[in-house]
């Protein structure tokens, strides 16, 4: 008798689903590639700037990036540490909003 109990109580639990998780973005992956490819995206905008001085955005350089100059080899190596701290900013405050609402709203 209690090996029916058992085999009822098997049928009625059934097959288990999948759990399904909400997407989540890893802060430091996010925060390794955005800051990488913001420096490697200023190092290819000066490189454009020196080519193609009549479209250069230097200008725009010297709004954006504190004690950046135009343009010497420690301004350069600067302007590539802020852009690289820029993509970690951007990290740091968009992934754990995306995983708070992602957790959030797959509830």
């Amino acid at each position: 008798m209690v090996s029916l109990a058992k085999t009822d109580q098997t049928h009625r639990a059934g097959i288990p689903l999948p759990v399904i998780r909400p997407p989540h973005i890893p802060v430091v992956a996010l925060g390794m590639s955005l800051g990488i490819f913001l420096a490697v995206t200023f190092a290819l905008c000066v490189g454009f700037d020196l080519i193609f001085p009549g479209q250069a955005m230097y200008q725009t350089w010297l709004k954006l990036l504190p004690g950046f100059s135009w343009l010497t080899w420690s301004s350069f190596l600067l302007g590539g540490v802020e852009a690289f701290a820029y993509g970690w900013f951007v990290a740091l405050i968009f992934a754990p909003l995306f995983n708070y609402f992602s957790a959030r709203w797959a509830r």
